[in-house]
């Protein structure tokens, strides 16, 4: 298949530029100013059409929360401990989601899973395509992150402590107890004992061995420090995950390499840690030389929107390219999938957005979504 004569979005172009890209066999073959469709190939018209990648939220409840389903769809967070580094969010996905197919039609072609954020290690999030009816075979990348959280949402959720130094005591301690785990786990091995597998410390080794990052949930500033400070006393990887008080501590955030995922936007000051809740929070983030990317944090907003959650940051400062980059490769690259999404390049697994406007006007439509090559709406 070609689809031809569209302004398809490369960002080593900076940008919309008229090109042909022809997919075989679900992946992007070649992309080229002019190609010549073989005797039988089809041939898909974007004349006129913005073409992108299928976008990605680096951070979502989709699948674990389902839409219209309530407490029994609910699977977010266990209450059994404020440390399940054992959980995985696999066990909780249910791809039958009504979510999944709008956010499609929407443009949105995959998404981290994450559990909620009431427990300090809440457990292994997954980032998933989001076409499928076995969460397996969704996988795009099974060990995505370690779900932890900072702030109001541990402090309160009643786990026998009720301060942030509480909250973050107990993350040292499963960090503690990881490097205790992996001691004694290392000196069995050398001398041929026995040794009982715990599978939240292996997770946890996964995030000491920086085979996963930590997804932390931060609103305030002072959450997201304690985030950085706990993060360079263990020297693990780290993403700030709502960041919302980012921008009265943008310098210092600039001094250390972690991405950051903004959002969600588009709801209320619910608590107080989102008093500060601004769309100018990405740019600004993101001129300090940051990697920026938007969530929707469905189902708290529907991800279905967020193309409009991105065209309200460039609305608000963010500049126009940085804001597609947010929601298509710098999740991706957070993410650990970019060599299968999050670009239109050949070899890349083929998932494109044709739309009839800019993706970030008001009035933009979908007019069809390749997932894999495969036509989806």
């Amino acid at each position: 298949m070609i689809v031809k004569h569209g302004n398809v979005l490369l960002f080593e172009e900076g940008g919309f530029v008229l090109r042909d890209i022809r997919v075989e066999n679900g992946k992007i073959k070649e992309i080229a100013p002019e190609l010549q469709a073989a005797e039988g190939e089809e041939v898909f018209d974007a004349s006129g059409k913005y073409v992108t990648p299928g976008m990605i939220d680096a951070h979502s409840h989709i699948c674990i929360s389902e839409e219209g389903m309530g407490s029994i769809g609910d699977d977010c967070c266990d209450y059994s401990g404020a440390l399940t580094p054992e959980l995985e969010v696999l066990d909780g996905i249910y791809p039958f989601d009504r979510a999944v197919i709008d956010s499609v039609r929407a443009g949105v072609t995959a998404a981290c899973v994450c559990p909620g954020s009431d427990g300090v290690v809440g457990g292994v999030a997954s980032t998933i395509t989001l076409n499928g009816t076995v969460a397996d075979e969704m996988l795009l990348r099974r060990y995505t992150a370690m779900k932890c959280s900072v702030g109001e949402n541990p402090k309160t959720a009643k786990h026998g402590f009720e301060s942030r130094m509480g909250v973050a005591y107990h993350l040292r301690k499963c960090l503690e107890d990881a490097i205790e785990y992996r001691h004694d786990k290392e000196e069995a091995e050398k001398s041929g004992s026995w040794f009982k597998r715990d599978i939240g410390m292996e997770n946890m080794l996964k995030v000491l061995n920086k085979e996963m990052p930590i997804h932390m949930h931060a609103h305030r500033s002072d959450d997201i420090c304690t985030a950085i400070r706990i993060a360079q006393e263990y020297d693990v990887d780290l993403v700030l995950v709502h960041c919302t008080d980012g921008i009265a501590i943008a310098d210092y955030l600039a001094k250390f390499p972690y991405p950051v995922i903004v959002g969600p936007g588009m709801t209320p000051r619910s608590k107080h840690e989102t008093w500060n809740k601004t769309y100018e929070t990405a740019g600004v983030l993101s001129r300090a030389g940051l990697k920026v990317c938007i969530t929707a944090d469905h189902d708290v907003t529907p991800l279905y929107y967020l193309p409009v959650y991105a065209a309200l940051s460039v609305r608000d400062g963010m500049d126009e390219l940085e804001g597609l980059k947010a929601v298509t490769i710098n999740p991706a690259e957070v993410l650990g999938i970019d060599d299968r999404k999050g670009s239109l390049t050949a070899g890349k697994d083929a998932d494109i957005v044709v739309w009839d406007q800019h993706p970030f006007a008001y009035q933009a439509h979908v007019e069809q979504v390749f997932l894999s090559g495969k036509a989806m709406c």
